[in-house]
């Protein structure tokens, strides 16, 4: 991997990222109306997509340090192969029992895709140059995210409007396309992605399951001795929880100002679209939000700010003011996510980048859940709008969850004294590495992504 210089990392880091996303944007038009069409309730499509939230929260920590101890390729690979698998499932799925199947693998593919790709990108860039800055690129990385996924939002919504195609239906084919699409990433993930690693076969395969539960341990005791990793982990769970008012609530605040539900439908394929745009706008701000105020106070104003515009989704009159706030609200999220995964990335070297980039993603799930069980319930109660008022709450309230961060970075403590006083995590290897470790949003690295885009990113087939 050193033979790779900076600049070629990103290139494959980028090209991999925009990839894995392009078959998320075409299920975003599709997979409620689909789950619809093949018999299912609003109240059952909330209990199926349950499944991923359970399989992620058991899934997330072990698959992070599997990827630690394994190597980031091999753990890719087995993600992207079951997301082929549960994009096949979904589109011959017409039971809930299968949709709820679907989901648990979607669970099982985020879990093992949550972090390997932005870790092996972030120790790749470090061994080409032990100096370069990666916060860049992982803002790149956000507005590919972004372009991927409006790209293909645009081409679903294209393919339904062309109708069924012999008996396929126009809202299957969309499915069968992102499953295409998902064997191209896999053939690009194949020849891009170069680590090098430990000796293949079963012996070390058995030796990286052993070692994996170490590796977790280990990333816990990192979030136990500073904190402000675990203040930055913290922010998940509110995270997480306010999210649900802009992925779930959203279409319904719509139709309720709309009017018309398919009308309201209509609206959504190109607001999805623009505000993916919108988002990947927001990442490409990451370079100057840096130099303005820096990581912590940018993120944690961010918080804020994105909060105000869940108030104007909930609060405006007429659908124009709510996609207005809407799209807001995705350049805020897209401006987010590669600020606090870059503070995240300061605060652990080595061996153990994934597992903590899986314990960051995990945080998210029970906060989403709790969200989607406590906001939807609100909405039925009392009303949509103020559902959002309280999502909205929760997601500013976590802005000061970022003052450890900002602090340690004011105060920044001798290269001799790196412990708990400091609040940053002792470097956990003699020299960042390329090869030891294997997916564990989000977001993300929600993604990123990152990310939880995981990051961060709509918890869909696909995404």
């Amino acid at each position: 991997m050193s033979a790779l210089s900076v600049r070629q990392v990103r290139r494959r880091f980028l090209v991999l990222h925009g990839l894995r996303w392009l078959p998320t944007g075409l299920m975003v038009p599709v997979m409620i109306l689909l789950m619809q069409e093949r018999g299912l309730t609003l109240s059952q499509i909330g209990l199926v997509s349950v499944a991923q939230g359970l399989v992620v929260l058991a899934l997330e920590l072990p698959t992070g340090g599997l990827a630690d101890a394994l190597g980031r390729r091999p753990v890719l690979i087995a993600a992207w192969l079951v997301n082929l698998a549960a994009l096949a499932l979904f589109a011959v799925a017409d039971s809930f029992a299968l949709f709820f199947l679907v989901w648990a693998l979607q669970g099982v593919f985020r879990a093992l895709d949550s972090g390997p790709l932005e870790s092996w990108y972030v120790d790749a860039t470090l061994a080409a140059d032990p100096k370069a800055e990666y916060e860049p690129g992982l803002g790149y990385a956000g507005t590919v995210i972004g372009v991927a996924i409006s790209a293909g939002a645009l081409l679903g919504g294209g393919l339904v409007a062309l109708g069924p195609v012999g008996p396929v239906s126009a809202l299957t084919v969309p499915v069968l396309v992102a499953a295409a699409l998902q064997v191209v990433a896999l053939v690009a993930l194949l020849v891009l992605l170069r680590e090098v690693g430990p000796a293949k076969g079963a012996g070390a395969l058995r030796a990286s399951v052993a070692e994996a539960p170490r590796m977790v341990g280990q990333a816990f005791g990192l979030l136990r001795r500073s904190r402000v990793l675990l203040a930055l982990v913290s922010v998940e769970l509110f995270w997480g929880f306010g999210m649900v008012t802009f992925e779930s609530l959203l279409p319904v605040r719509l139709a309720e100002v709309v009017g018309d539900p398919d009308r309201a439908a209509a609206l959504l394929g190109p607001a999805n679209s623009a505000a993916w745009l919108a988002g990947a706008a927001g990442a490409a701000l990451t370079p100057l939000l840096l130099r303005w105020l820096g990581a912590a106070p940018s993120a944690a104003l961010l918080r804020i700010l994105q909060g105000v515009t869940v108030v104007g989704m909930g609060l405006l009159a007429g659908p124009a003011g709510v996609l207005v706030a809407y799209l807001a609200c995705y350049t805020v999220h897209g401006a987010s996510n590669p600020l606090h995964m870059g503070l995240l990335h300061r605060q652990v070297d080595g061996p153990y980048r994934t597992s903590v980039i899986s314990l960051n993603s995990m945080m998210g799930q029970p906060g989403f859940a709790l969200g989607a069980i406590v906001l939807t319930a609100l909405a039925d109660a009392v009303s949509v709008s103020t559902a959002m008022l309280v999502g909205a709450v929760v997601l500013a309230v976590a802005a000061p969850l970022y003052l450890p961060a900002w602090r340690a970075g004011r105060h920044p403590a001798p290269a001799a004294n790196t412990g708990p006083a400091s609040g940053a995590v002792p470097a956990t290897g003699s020299a960042p590495e390329t090869g030891s470790g294997p997916p564990g949003a989000g977001d993300d690295c929600r993604q990123s992504v990152g990310g939880r885009p995981e990051a961060d990113a709509a918890p869909a087939p696909g995404g």
